[in-house]
């Protein structure tokens, strides 16, 4: 019973332990928690810089400049009610909304995330 008992534990601790470590990165920064990657805004980015992606969120803007303020080693340049900025050596993360389709030419209101490679 007893070594049933560890299972269980350990069963658990690696399925949490899974979750934590999970946790979507790209170029070394963490994606915010539940956006989704826009592969025709990327492909955009890619244009003037072949290392960059696209996220997208309905969370406001100020949730997820306040999940990237906390992540280590993202210096933030600045910002305002629309968006914000950060730098990691030579990668700039690009909080903003609303922001513009550059293909349709349509403001979008969710919360775009950009990580772009200089």
């Amino acid at each position: 019973m007893k070594s049933k008992y560890y299972v269980i534990v350990l069963a658990l601790f690696l399925v949490a332990l899974g979750g934590y470590a999970g946790a979507e990165e790209k170029f070394g920064v963490t994606i915010y928690p539940g956006a989704k990657y826009d592969s025709a805004v990327t492909e955009f980015l890619k244009q003037m810089s072949p290392e960059s992606a696209a996220y997208r969120t309905g969370d406001k803007v100020e949730k997820v400049i306040a999940f990237y303020k906390k992540q280590p080693g993202l210096d933030f340049i600045g910002g305002d009610q629309e968006g914000g900025m950060f730098r990691k050596g030579n990668l700039d993360v690009t909080v903003q909304s609303p922001w513009m389709d550059t293909k349709t030419g349509k403001m979008e209101k969710d919360t775009l995330i950009s990580i772009v490679k200089n």
